[in-house]
């Protein structure tokens, strides 16, 4: 096929696969990385802290709820009774609860948290996600692009945003989403989705009539593109956006990664058979094929609505936030697929060079409010560190007798991102570099969360 017959369909179609990454040029000399991958399980809508991982059993109902409570490994310090599984692995955990973005807007503070970085109302798409930098700076791995997002679909609003983006450092440090586009982007209305397994595949299924020969032909092509335009201006970046694309296609490796009728269905049952149970075997199975860092997506969907909102407003159709965290598909479900994660790193000896981490972007209210839900709360919240450098079995910071507010030192969303980078052997001083040359510091402010690793 002559190159003037190689159309836009098809660089897009191949071409939306790619995320090669490079070292920044500003990179300074960082130490010995504890690290190797990253898992950052990411909650988008605000998980509550109260039925979680915070409770205040000496509390009011009205602050309380009507959940119980169980002990974990670590003596006075209790979860939820929903959480049953992770009370069990404390002693892996550097469990965070005075994590404060500041501000109860979702945007804003669900930026943040994917950014690393103050930002404004203005700055929702253009700073990079912290695994945009990663991937700039370690870049991709057997076969892998430096950035996976499973499924990398949620989109807040209204109108539906995607924070998923490699912002000023380029399209192609955006995360490879694995299920492709959203079928129901602004959440409007519920609609049945394909099974999870299908969902999550893809972004690595050739699009149809494209078989290996097809591929390989098109890659020729994508090297003569390469070589005619390397000089010219208006082609920057265009092999990085669209060179990884390829190798993720044609490597039995990668694409086996994917498929997870490989696993056994005891496997299968102990992460549970749900969303955030496959997504999280899903992201066991990329690290451990040599994917550096995957993020699991778990926040507004299709069928269950704002998972995490949990307002319980007459639009919702949810019950009291105490039953809804009893469901599989809630915290409950969390806990059970979380703890199988961390579990199953532990058994296949991956957890010590793979850190773990979870993210919100605040809590919720101390009280419940009239329709039995939480509102938002930016003052306090709970997170978790634990594989690659942590030092687990321990609790940084806490709330006082409501929940409300920390009593110790609260943690931000940029000490949250300083903390990833040290795990990951990051120098904090390294200076990045926009598309238009410009210099930027990596972290203008944070610092790693005093003795989680």
């Amino acid at each position: 096929m002559p190159l003037s017959l190689l159309s836009r369909r098809d660089l897009l179609r191949v071409g939306g696969l790619g995320v090669a990454a490079t070292v920044a040029p500003g990179l300074a000399q960082a130490a010995a990385p504890k690290a190797r991958s990253v898992v950052l399980l990411n909650l988008m809508g605000g998980v509550t802290h109260h039925d979680s991982f915070d409770p205040k059993p000496d509390a009011p109902e009205e602050i309380r709820g009507t959940l119980g409570t169980v002990q974990t490994t670590l003596p006075g310090v209790r979860f939820t009774e929903v959480m049953p599984n992770l009370a069990r692995q404390t002693d892996r955990l550097a469990l965070v609860r005075t994590f404060a973005s500041g501000n109860d807007d979702h945007l804003l503070s669900q930026t943040m948290v994917l950014a690393g970085r103050r930002v404004t109302p203005q700055q929702f798409t253009t700073e990079p996600n912290v695994g945009s930098v990663v991937a700039k700076l370690r870049g991709g791995r057997a076969g892998f692009p430096g950035y996976v997002a499973i499924p990398g679909t949620t989109r807040p609003g209204p109108p539906p945003w995607n924070l998923f983006v490699g912002g000023w450092l380029g399209g192609q440090y955006a995360p490879f989403c694995t299920g492709g586009k959203p079928k129901n982007a602004d959440f409007t209305a519920r609609v049945a989705e394909a099974p999870e397994e299908e969902f999550t595949r893809q972004a690595v299924s050739p699009a149809a009539g494209l078989d290996a020969d097809r591929l390989a032909e098109r890659r020729g092509l994508r090297n003569l593109l390469d070589t005619r335009l390397r000089h010219a201006e208006a082609a920057a970046g265009l092999a990085d956006e669209f060179g990884g694309g390829f190798d993720m296609l044609l490597s039995p490796v990668v694409r086996g990664a994917f498929d997870l009728s490989r696993e056994a269905d005891k496997t299968r049952d102990r992460y549970g058979k749900t969303k955030i149970g496959t997504r999280c075997l899903l992201a066991r199975r990329l690290v451990e094929a040599g994917a550096p860092f995957v993020m699991v997506d778990y926040g507004y969907d299709p069928e269950y609505g704002n998972l995490w909102d949990n307002h319980n407003a007459a639009s919702q159709n949810f019950p009291h936030i105490c039953e809804m965290a009893k469901r599989p598909y809630h915290l409950a479900g969390v806990d059970r697929a979380f703890a199988a994660l961390l579990d199953d790193l532990a058994v296949r000896g991956r957890l010590g060079e793979t850190l773990v981490a979870f993210v919100t972007e605040f809590g919720r209210t101390p009280k419940i409010n009239k329709d039995g839900g939480r509102d938002h709360w930016g003052k306090a919240g709970s997170i978790f560190f634990a594989g690659g450098g942590v030092k687990g079995g321990q609790v940084v910071g806490a709330t006082d007798r409501s929940g409300a507010y920390p009593t110790t030192a609260a943690f931000t969303p940029y000490d949250v991102a300083a903390t990833v980078y040290q795990a990951i052997g990051v120098d904090l001083g390294t200076e990045l570099h926009d598309r238009q040359g410009r210099s930027i510091p990596m972290l203008p402010e944070g610092r790693p969360i005093p003795g989680v690793l």
